[in-house]
């Protein structure tokens, strides 16, 4: 019998090892490991309805919600009597929150408490309750006009529980816009202290009061606070910030904290990214957010008009808690919540939630096919589209994936051969969408594809022709839609996050764009084609001089030579960009002087990813034609100058950039 056997604990009817993802490779005592935390003998799902609240029980924890708010106010489990932060208010606890704004009016923040309680399913296996709160025209103004039904649901023999929402807006409704939505828990704070969300992002986390005067120094902005009296003296003259554990959505799928005693885990598990905003690179914060504007600013605002009928399904996403033995590493709880998170995974679309705008996987088609890449200047045949992100997102124009956000999103990745394949789509209409990393640009395949009920849509070979006029002179990085293979210098020492040293996302250390004055103090960057390393000597944001209180625009240049000028045609500068802060790029070519720069992308971006430790915000994609008679035979400069410098956050991350010459024939 393996020794993790015993981190778990037994179930007291049976004596089943509660562990969701070890089975035994034989016996112990006669008694098997109990898979997916189920036991045929364990206790029914009871629901107790009280005056004020709802219990929900079934013998592994107790869930407590306000009545008819269907706010969380208590989980019991492991003989902890509540999981939540007790000493908050009951609002500030458990609870689904949004935050909203009408027609140019101001924002506002709303725990989303419901008004009517229902129960939905009833029964010894499944519990379902419904807390919804209606809207009418005498809220408006007060509340967002939307219907929202949240649910909770609990199953037998499980050691978690699951809630999704149900957001509707009916056609003759008045406009607003929707700026965030998640769904939130606040756990006891002296006990759950070691927070992880990837193998090599966890750590132990400073207290609330670590936070406030007398014990933090604010920074630069009110998420970033230096830790200068910390509880915890291993914590002592750290940066604390939240940005600082931001995750793609992709990647986002468990995280959680840990209690060291007793051992116990709370995990917030998404087995589907189908119902987020943005696409599958789309920076989030690590936790349960569904919709936001993080890493992509106004873009990603979701604006409904006065007559724009719209329903949305935000979840199920699963709680689970797990414990261990005492004496045994607590930080196996993280193992165990990553293989629970697969079978969550693989038993998606649910077939238990019972609102029918919940499609069951019977209701949902499929689409498979394989994409190639016709690039002649890298290859004359098709090459397979290796590793490229396929998805299917509402119609719209090419790209228009990445700030979509109303409806859903399903992706994934093909295979070495460029093969795909797309399964539990819900109905309705979309186009295919793909990018494709080692080459630039965005493929739409143009035309719809509905999905229907049972269908698999075979599309066949499809051909991405990246954007391409000539071959490659020079190329400065790799177009993966990030900055992270630039150079990123170290931060202050004053301004260290321990976690990130020698780490792979190194960039999210603090403060690491006022660095450049101390790296560049006497002239901004210059790269030398055939000498520089973009490893070393391209700075991977191209931010502001900030220097005391002097703020100065960056010009960076790219020196090259020519040993023979065609004058047969246009050279061509491709430059994508990883992330844009209220920024403009202007270009010139041997004269950084000239009033009128040849090329100019006006101001762009709210990314706002240089201040929040991203390697990227939204990607744009821009080509340049450069006139033959701009370049000389022989030694040439290309200034990229970013004027802009209001704020020391304003800049780019390039992601690659490349200088085509003249078609051949």
């Amino acid at each position: 019998m393996r020794r993790i056997l015993q981190r778990f604990p037994r179930c007291s009817c049976c004596g089943f090892a509660m562990c969701s993802n070890f089975v035994s490779e034989g016996t112990d005592s006669g008694k098997q490991v109990l898979q997916n935390n189920t036991c045929p003998t364990m206790a029914p799902v009871r629901l107790h309805i009280q005056d004020r609240y709802v219990v929900l029980d079934n013998g592994i924890l107790q869930v407590t919600l306000s009545k008819p708010g269907g706010i969380v106010t208590g989980i019991r489990y492991n003989g902890i009597d509540n999981l939540l932060e007790f000493r908050n208010k009951e609002t500030n606890r458990g609870y689904w929150d949004l935050n909203w704004s009408p027609p140019g009016g101001k924002g506002m923040f709303d725990v989303i408490e419901g008004t009517n309680f229902r129960v939905i399913v009833e029964k010894e296996e499944q519990v379902e309750l419904s807390f919804s709160r209606l809207w009418n025209s005498s809220l408006e103004g007060k509340y967002i006009p939307l219907n929202i039904d949240k649910r909770f649901i609990m199953l037998r023999g499980s050691s978690g529980f699951y809630s999704y929402a149900i957001y509707e807006h009916l056609q003759e409704w008045p406009a607003f816009s929707l700026d965030q939505t998640r769904f939130t828990f606040k756990l006891r704070k002296e006990m759950f202290r070691y927070m992880a969300i990837a193998d090599n992002r966890q750590r132990h986390m400073p207290l609330p009061e670590d936070r406030m005067t007398g014990k933090g120094q604010p920074l630069a902005y009110p998420e970033a606070v230096l830790l200068v009296n910390a509880t915890d003296p291993e914590l002592q003259g750290e940066v604390d910030d939240k940005y600082q554990y931001s995750c793609e959505s992709k990647d986002l799928r468990v995280h959680g904290w840990i209690c060291y005693a007793p051992p116990v885990g709370f995990w917030v598990i998404t087995p589907s990214y189908e119902f987020r905003s943005g696409g599958p690179m789309k920076q989030e914060l690590s936790s349960h957010v569904f919709l936001s504007g993080h890493y992509a600013g106004k873009y990603m605002v979701t604006n409904f008009g006065p007559n724009e009928p719209w329903k949305k399904v935000f979840g199920p996403v699963f709680i689970y808690l797990n414990s261990a033995v005492n004496g045994d590493d607590p930080r196996w709880l993280w193992e165990d919540a990553k293989i629970k998170t697969m079978d969550e995974i693989q038993s998606w679309p649910y077939s238990f939630p019972a609102s029918e705008d919940f499609q069951k996987s019977e209701q949902r088609g499929s689409v498979c096919g394989r994409l190639l890449v016709l690039d002649r200047y890298v290859s004359k045949d098709c090459i397979p589209a290796n590793s490229a992100y396929v998805g299917l997102a509402p119609p719209g124009d090419v790209g228009s994936w990445q700030t979509e956000c109303k409806d859903y999103q399903f992706w994934t990745k093909s295979d070495e051969e460029g093969y795909f394949s797309i399964p539990h789509v819900r109905t309705g209409n979309y186009n295919l969408y793909a990018w494709v990393p080692g080459f630039i640009g965005d493929f739409r395949h143009d035309a719809v594809v509905t999905i229907t009920s049972g269908c698999n849509i075979e599309l066949g070979d499809l051909v991405y022709e990246p954007p391409r006029d000539g071959p490659t002179l020079w190329e400065i990085g790799i177009p993966d839609r990030s900055a992270a293979e630039f150079y990123i210098p170290d931060p202050h020492p004053m301004y260290l996050n321990k976690l990130y040293v020698n780490h792979p996302e190194r960039f999210r250390q603090y403060g690491l764009w006022s660095r450049y004055a101390e790296l560049y103090p006497d002239e901004d960057l210059i790269y030398t084609i055939g000498v520089s390393d973009y490893r070393k000597d391209w700075l991977f944001a191209h931010v502001v001089r900030e220097t005391g209180d002097t703020r100065q625009g960056t010009t960076w240049q790219i020196k090259f030579k020519l040993d023979k000028l065609d004058q047969s045609g246009n050279y061509k500068l491709r430059v994508a960009i990883a992330s844009a802060t209220l920024a403009e790029l202007q270009v010139r070519v041997n004269d950084p002087n000239t009033n009128r720069p040849l090329f100019t992308t006006g101001l762009i971006g709210r990314d706002n990813a240089i201040a929040r430790h991203g390697s990227h915000g939204l990607y744009w994609l821009y080509h340049v034609n450069i006139p033959a008679t701009k370049l000389l035979e022989g030694e040439n400069t290309i200034f990229l100058k970013q004027p802009r410098c209001q704020s020391p956050f304003q800049g780019f991350m390039y992601d690659y950039i490349r200088l085509e010459g003249p078609p051949s024939s």
